[in-house]
């Protein structure tokens, strides 16, 4: 990793005045900081009068026991709190913060979760290019990566895909793409770190730990949860916030040369000394309570709260308060106002390219999805061949679409997978950090979907089409081609697509896509026409998208085909006596349509009921003139799916609503309460308030 020189070249530039830096950096203090939640119709305080500030140039570890709300106040800071009520104050230079706070911080989450598909080095130019802002040229963004790959000692790495766990980037490298992709940020302000050492082994935590001190050195702000750390890691931080189980501080302050200041307020509430050998971090841990066998008898927030370092600690923060807001705000960008540092259309166009990477470089995926096409297409083509002009191939081009439909039920299966994980990545991380506008990942994915799609579709129709060597005019193998290759796609992937991005999970996505299909195959008119449904589901018939479809595939296959009865299709009737065919059915013709074989003969009429194969699928709605009228309603089943995609994310994954809270509300029994889980109820056989009201029956 760097060093401190290496560092304050990287951050500030040549010829910087480390110590001008410092003095002239903003603040970061908070007072009397409280976080409340309900819970099980009560209330759960998790944060408690918490108090304390990170000053430029020094690193702050927070800790205390699991459960002891170390994650939480980092999230409470970095304002990703959505749930509950915040109380308190946040400060930058003793002002309340203002929209600037999220761009100019930096947050390294536990867990690190990267595009697999990309590179280290351009996962960090997709970071630099969306999180600094436009006005900055994009050979300055990437300039400044190559600095940031140096300072963390990447560059052997720089070209290799950061994968999956457990075949890419190794826990260490991984946890340094982490601080990498926060730090191309450009976080002026503060630094937060959640656990960053967790999954390390001591060479690899001292290596980071390292790193963060160099990066303290060169003037940064950092505060850093930390899980009882070695105590060579602990030296290297300058001071310590300490937190019991509630959310309450114990201890806040500086931790002094060889742990010197902390172990001196410990060793003299605690009347226990920490031993020549003993790590200071596990010794303070194992004084409260917090260890994995200790106790103690002591309230250590309340010893906190009534000492003279807790009072020297206030004393210092209400000083902050009083001088900052006197000092010029560095803030002059009103730039960092904005949510996003980078423009909508630059947001759209870079996660477009980072999106067609990951299809690109998903062969198993693409492969897969290739695959299942061809062979489904061909089973069905091969399964039809000898396509004819009887009434039966007419019935087999109609079951034949019916099975052509069924192929898109696995390819929007398969998309749901790989939507799920970038889905995933943009909620845990990028979302999180403003990194770009959610309907970017939406509109993105769905485009280069449809692209991939429409080349499945594509062999799709090569081995559908020809193998059953439909024959008609250019005009009706274009229509079949333009609807099935260019139209489908578009919506079966936006359709699948809306269905996981309101669902929580892939399982739940293939159950409710399973069960939307099977009613738009039930009512396409495929399996039962439309007359013959009964009239209370004759709606679903008209709202099925499959419906359109069905008839803008039929429509063209059939169309301008005469037909040519088998023998076994004919219906034979003998006329009257001395009576031609052609004159017996001279009138039923005009009205029913159809044709004779033997019109001149005077026994066996040979008739057909259909003249053209398109007469056969008349009874299921399908008509010829009616494809341009499909072709308009596709259109509008696609932009509806979109339109539920974008509303229906929007609605359960941004604004976090939860129909399902609704459906068990008015399904949940009021009238009795049951008791809780290993609680004996005893309020079953008591006498209750109204039972004096029961009458008596008389003898």
């Amino acid at each position: 990793v760097a060093t401190r020189e290496e560092m304050m070249l990287a951050l500030n530039g040549p010829n910087a005045d480390l110590d001008k830096i410092i003095a002239e950096a903003d603040i970061f203090s908070w007072k009397n900081l409280d976080y409340i939640i309900p819970y099980e119709g009560a209330t759960r305080q998790l944060l408690c009068s918490v108090q304390g500030y990170v000053k430029p140039g020094t690193m702050t570890a927070l800790m205390g026991e699991s459960g002891a709300g170390k994650t939480t106040l980092l999230n409470v800071f970095a304002q990703r709190i959505n749930f509950g009520t915040i109380t308190g104050d946040m400060l930058v230079n003793g002002r309340p913060l203002d929209g600037s706070f999220a761009r100019r911080t930096g947050y390294v989450q536990q867990q690190d979760l990267h595009m697999a598909e990309y590179t280290v080095r351009e996962s960090l130019r997709f970071a630099a290019d969306l999180r600094q802002g436009d006005n900055v040229p994009q050979a300055e963004k990437y300039d400044y990566v190559e600095k940031i790959i140096d300072c963390l000692g990447m560059s052997k790495y720089a070209e290799a895909m950061v994968g999956k766990i457990g075949r890419g980037l190794n826990v260490e490298q991984r946890k340094k793409l982490s601080i990498a992709t926060e730090l191309v940020a450009k976080p002026s302000l503060l630094l937060f770190l959640d656990e960053p050492t967790s999954g390390l082994d001591s060479e690899s935590s001292w290596s980071i730990v390292q790193f963060l001190r160099a990066l303290a050195d060169s003037g940064q702000a950092i505060l850093c949860t930390i899980h009882q750390p070695s105590a060579t890691l602990f030296e290297v931080f300058d001071r310590l916030l300490l937190l019991k189980k509630g959310g309450k501080t114990v201890y806040f302050g500086d931790i002094g040369p060889n742990s010197s200041t902390m172990l001196s307020y410990f060793e003299r509430n605690s009347g226990v000394k920490c031993g020549v050998s003993e790590n200071p971090a596990e010794y303070i841990l194992n004084c409260i309570g917090a260890g994995a066998t200790a106790s103690t008898n002591h309230d250590w927030a309340e010893l906190w709260n009534n000492s003279p370092e807790c009072a020297a600690e206030s004393a210092t923060i209400d000083q902050l308060h009083r001088d900052l807001p006197s000092r010029p705000v560095n803030n002059n960008n009103g730039d960092l106002d904005a949510v996003f540092a980078a423009s909508y259309r630059t947001q759209l166009w870079v996660v477009l390219k980072r999106t067609y990477t990951q299809f690109w470089r998903s062969p198993v995926y693409i492969r897969a999805k290739f695959l299942e096409c061809v062979s489904c297409a061909l089973f069905v083509g091969l399964s039809y061949v000898g396509f004819d002009h009887t009434v039966g191939s007419a019935q087999a081009a109609f079951s034949s679409v019916f099975m052509l439909l069924l192929i898109s039920v696995a390819i929007i299966n398969q998309s749901h997978v790989f939507a799920y994980d970038t889905r995933e990545l943009y909620e845990v991380r990028e979302k999180l950090s403003n990194t770009f506008h959610w309907s970017c990942l939406l509109l993105c994915h769905t485009l280069v979907e449809i692209g991939w799609s429409t080349i499945c579709q594509f062999l799709i129709f090569i081995c559908y089409y020809w193998p059953i060597r439909f024959s008609g005019t250019a005009e009706n193998a274009g229509f079949f081609f333009f609807i099935n290759v260019l139209i489908f796609p578009m919506y079966y992937v936006t359709y699948g697509l809306a269905v996981l991005y309101f669902s929580p999970d892939v399982p739940s996505a293939s159950m409710i896509n399973s069960n939307l299909f099977a009613m738009m195959l039930l009512f396409c008119g495929i399996l039962n026409p439309k007359k013959w449904s009964p009239k209370f589901w004759s709606f679903l018939y008209v709202a099925s998208p499959f419906t359109y479809f069905v008839q803008a595939f039929v429509g063209p296959i059939l169309h301008n085909r005469k037909l040519e009865c088998a023998y076994s299709e004919l219906f034979i009737v003998d006329p009257p006596e001395g009576t031609q065919c052609g004159a017996y059915f001279s009138n039923y013709i005009k009205t029913n349509g159809g044709y004779l074989v033997n019109p001149e003969s005077e026994s066996n009429c040979h008739y057909c009921p259909y003249v053209m194969q398109s007469d056969v699928v008349l009874q299921f709605g399908i008509k010829w003139k009616d494809h341009w009228r499909d072709f308009g309603i596709a259109w509008i089943y696609i932009f509806a799916n979109v339109g539920f995609m974008l509303t229906g994310y929007w609605y359960f994954r941004v604004y976090g609503g939860n129909p399902m809270s609704a459906i068990k509300k008015l399904f949940s029994a009021k009238t009795y309460k049951p008791a809780k889980r290993h609680e004996k109820d005893n309020t079953i056989f008591q006498p209750q308030p109204n039972d004096s009201k029961i009458g008596t029956v008389k003898k």
